[in-house]
Parts: structure tokens; sequence; C-alpha cells
């Protein structure tokens, strides 16, 4: 088992963290209120749209944040981990299993950001003003942030280190939240 473990647990990751990741992407589009008028939302909210109709007739959303894509995420997590650890030979217990999924969810939102305030630094260097569907996706995402700290920062005389400090920021959140989260795993593999 051991010599076929690895690419069904890859298969695994990969599969269920693409779909993670689309029902992730929706999430944070609807809560930063990104335009869902372009290709890119479209195709994210017809591959999730089935699940989260399903997931929303039990679980209502609180407020402005849809707590059915939410749990959706969580148990998506939740069986990929289960999958994972089985196929390691690694018995993990619900409760242990929960909190690796909140772990992974946190980074992965994380990640989600610092890929996106990057990508948005990399656009701003090559095409200034550019307008895409994807940049505008991007923006949508990044705005809130940077815009938060841009509130606090005196001015610079015309430079913006607004990412800059938002991306320690949130490496800062990384290295501090997520540690904690995989120590009540409980696991040898943290």
């Amino acid at each position: 088992m051991d010599h076929y473990g690895n690419p069904f647990i890859f298969l695994v990751d990969t599969l269920f963290g693409l779909y993670i990741l689309a029902v992730m992407l929706r999430f944070l589009f609807q809560w930063v209120r990104a335009g869902f008028n372009n290709p890119i939302s479209q195709f994210l909210v017809k591959i999730t749209q089935q699940p989260l109709k399903a997931f929303r007739r039990v679980v209502p959303p609180a407020g402005q944040i849809d707590l059915a894509s939410i749990v959706l995420m969580l148990s998506l997590q939740m069986i990929a981990g289960f999958l994972m650890f089985s196929l390691q030979g690694i018995g993990i217990d619900p409760v242990s299993l929960l909190f690796w999924s909140l772990a992974e969810l946190v980074s992965l939102t994380i990640n989600i950001f610092i890929v996106a305030i990057i990508i948005q630094v990399v656009m701003s260097w090559f095409n200034p003003g550019g307008y895409s569907y994807a940049t505008s996706l991007v923006y949508s995402l990044t705005d809130p942030l940077l815009g938060w700290v841009r509130g606090f920062l005196p001015a610079m005389g015309g430079l913006d280190f607004s990412s800059l400090i938002v991306l320690i920021g949130l490496q800062f959140l990384k290295m501090a939240a997520l540690p904690p989260l995989y120590h009540l795993v409980g696991t040898s593999l943290f």
C-alpha cells in the first residue's frame, strides 16, 4: 500500500483541493462583493452551485456571511483529510480532523490573499491601469485589505508600501495562527 499510497494521496489532495479552492474563491468574491458578471465568476458559480444549493437548504446565512459555503468547505476538507490519513494508515479522531481541516482552510485563505497581492503588484509593474476580468477580481479581493492599511500610512511621496505591510502581516498571521491549530490535531505528522 505504501507504494500506491502517494499517487492516491496526491490525487485526493489535488481534486479536493481544487474544488475547495473554487468554493473558497466564490465565498471570498461574494464577501468582498466582487462583480459576478465576468466569465471567471460565472465559472465558479456554475461549478459550485449544486452543492451550495443543497447546503443552503439546511444552513442559513449569518448576516452577510454565507455559512453554507463555509460548511461545504469544511466538510470537503474533512473528507479529504480522512481519505489522505486513511491512505497513509493513520487513524485520526473526528475532533483532530476538524482542527486539521480548520487549519488547512485558514492556510488556504491566507495563501489566496498572499498570491492575489503578489499578482496585483506584478500587474501594476507591467500593465498599470490595464483591465481584464482577472485583474478586476484580484483588485476586488485585495482592495479591502490594502485600503485599510493605506488609511494608516502617512504620505510617502508617491510610494505605496501597503502591499508589503499586508504581506508581512499575512505571513505573521500564518505563523501565529496555524501552529496552535495543528498542535491541537495531536498527530505525529505535525
